[in-house]
């Protein structure tokens, strides 16, 4: 592919992040893009925003879609197909994602399925859906967002992460098997894995609301303690921090993941979108992803060794 004029492109959870800032940067290439989102305040937003810098007669359609339920999927597709009036796609970006459920023992299972679903099911329902789509252009992408979290199921030592990790290993897995079964069914079809770092998006606060976890203002005591001795595991607090103080770290995590990040979400989608035009597979994103890309790659009996390897890593993706 030589460029983004003139196609028809399909971004999932658009309405924050590297989504919104995919669908900004496909219009102003003169790329018309449908997106999707469980928010639809929030991508109704991003539609607006994208056509500001939109050359004209690009289109940029915002459609409120679970990726997890695979009914809201093909009510998504047959809303791209009517309002864009097309039979084809030429991209399509799996990129909506969420986190929790980093325990499969002490977290609940409603919380750890509600990840994987979006994660991993949101992937394959999409790519079920649109890739038909995808076939019937001459030169057609799929990019599927895994994450340094599909090569490495950890983000540090006290901290399980195991409903995202296993998402995105996935991800990851099912997007190297469709090299081969695309190539001999569908050689002008491509598929590619984006595997990003710590990226300033709102992750962890939308994770938050669509999780329907409590509000630290409305956490109970007996909750705060909970949460101080998960939060003294991995050092952002002490044991003797006061519950006050627990609860306002909480509050502020999510605005310092996405502060502190090493690389913003504009970067990331402009990484993302130079790679795929080059023809890129496999398409790391940050100097932590290729670090520990690296690393696990030349070591990988170390790679939960916190004395080693995560630890450094771990460093760059938790918040001061």
């Amino acid at each position: 592919m030589d460029s983004f004029q003139s196609k028809i492109a399909v971004v999932t959870g658009g309405g924050s992040g590297m989504g919104r800032e995919l669908v900004y940067q496909l219009a102003s290439k003169d790329c018309s893009v449908a997106t999707c989102d469980v928010n639809e305040a929030s991508v109704t937003d991003t539609v607006s925003r994208a056509l500001v810098n939109a050359p004209a007669g690009v289109r940029v359609t915002g459609h409120v879609c679970d990726v997890s339920d695979e009914q809201q999927v093909g009510r998504f597709r047959d809303e791209v197909m009517e309002q864009h009036g097309v039979d084809h796609l030429d991209l399509v970006f799996n990129n909506a994602g969420i986190s929790g459920g980093g325990s499969f023992i002490t977290d609940t299972r409603k919380s750890w399925e509600r990840t994987f679903g979006v994660d991993w099911w949101g992937v394959y329902y999409c790519t079920r859906a649109f890739l038909p789509l995808l076939m019937k252009s001459d030169d057609a992408i799929l990019v599927n967002t895994s994450s340094i979290n599909g090569f490495w199921a950890s983000l540090g030592p006290g901290i399980p992460h195991t409903a995202y990790s296993t998402a995105k290993f996935a991800v990851k897995g099912f997007s190297e098997a469709l090299i081969e079964d695309l190539r001999i069914n569908a050689p002008h079809v491509k598929v590619a894995v984006v595997m990003p770092g710590h990226i300033g998006t709102d992750i962890v606060n939308n994770s938050r609301k669509i999780q329907g976890d409590v509000d630290p203002l409305d956490m109970t005591d007996v909750e705060l303690e909970d949460s101080r001795r998960s939060l003294a595991r991995t050092g952002l607090v002490n044991a003797d921090t006061t519950l006050e103080e627990v609860r306002k770290t909480m509050e502020g995590f999510g605005d310092s993941f996405r502060d502190g990040a090493p690389l913003s979400a504009k970067g990331a989608s402009e990484i993302i979108l130079a790679a795929v035009l080059a023809g890129k597979w496999r398409i790391l994103v940050g100097d932590d992803a290729k670090f520990l890309d690296e690393q696990v790659r030349l070591n990988p009996e170390a790679a939960y060794d916190y004395t080693g390897i995560g630890s450094e890593v771990a460093g760059s993706i938790l918040p001061d």
